[in-house]
C-alpha cells in the first residue's frame, strides 16, 4: 500500500517533486526516483497546507480554524487549556493510510493521546500491535486499538510520551512530525511483513 501511494504521488507531480525525508528515503530504498528530480522540503513545512481546527473535549464543539502559525505552540498550550483537543487533516497523512489525526492532553494519565483512523485490513492486527509494542518506550507505551468494521477503519489512540524523540518543550508541529515519522514506520513495517 504504502509504495503503491508513494509511487503515484511522485508519478502526479510535475517537473520537481517535493519530499519530505521519510519519503525520499523511501523512494530511494524501493527505486522509485529513477531519473526523478527531487526537491526536499524543510521539515517544519509538512504540515503548512493542514486543517487544522480546536474543539471542546467534553462537547466536541467548534472553538476555532487555525492556520499553520498554531503549530508553532509548544504542546503545554493543552496542559493549559486541558479542555481543548485538536484535529488536523494533511494530505501526507492521506499518504501513508491515516485519517486525520487529534491530539490532546490526557485529563488521567497525564500523558499527550494522539488519535486516529487508520486505514489497514483487519488481518494486519497482529502486526499493528506487535509494532506498537516494540515501539512505544516507558509511561507513554500504553495504546488503544479497536477495528470498525463499518468503516474498515482502525481506531488507533497511544502517548506521544512513548515515541522515541519526545520532550516535554516540543511545539505542536515538531509533535505532528514526530507522530508522523512513527505512522510511516509503522506503514513501512507492516508492507515488510
Amino acid at each position: 500500500m504504502l509504495k503503491k501511494q508513494i509511487e503515484k504521488y511522485i508519478g502526479s507531480q510535475k517537473g520537481t517533486v517535493e519530499l519530505h525525508n521519510e519519503e525520499k528515503e523511501y523512494a530511494e530504498r524501493q527505486g522509485l526516483l529513477n531519473g526523478v528530480q527531487v526537491k526536499l522540503s524543510e521539515p517544519g513545512a509538512r504540515f503548512k497546507d493542514a486543517y487544522i481546527e480546536r474543539g471542546n473535549k467534553e462537547t466536541e464543539e467548534f472553538l476555532g480554524e487555525e492556520s499553520s502559525q498554531f503549530l508553532s505552540q509548544p504542546i503545554g498550550y493543552f496542559k493549559e487549556r486541558n479542555n481543548e483537543f485538536m484535529y488536523l487533516e494533511s494530505r501526507w497523512f492521506e499518504l501513508i493510510g491515516v485519517d486525520a489525526v487529534s491530539f490532546e492532553k490526557d485529563d488521567v494519565f497525564g500523558t499527550y493521546d494522539v488519535m486516529l483512523g487508520l486505514k489497514l485490513q483487519k488481518k494486519y492486527e497482529a502486526d499493528i500491535k506487535k509494532f506498537l509494542e516494540e515501539n512505544l518506550q516507558g509511561d507513554g507505551s500504553r495504546f488503544d486499538l479497536m477495528f470498525d468494521a463499518n468503516e474498515g477503519v482502525w481506531s488507533l489512540n497511544f502517548a506521544l510520551n512513548g515515541l522515541k524523540g519526545y520532550k516535554e518543550d516540543l511545539s505542536i508541529g515538531e509533535a505532528y512530525n514526530l507522530i508522523y515519522g512513527f505512522l510511516f514506520d509503522l506503514a513501512e513495517s507492516i508492507e515488510n511483513r
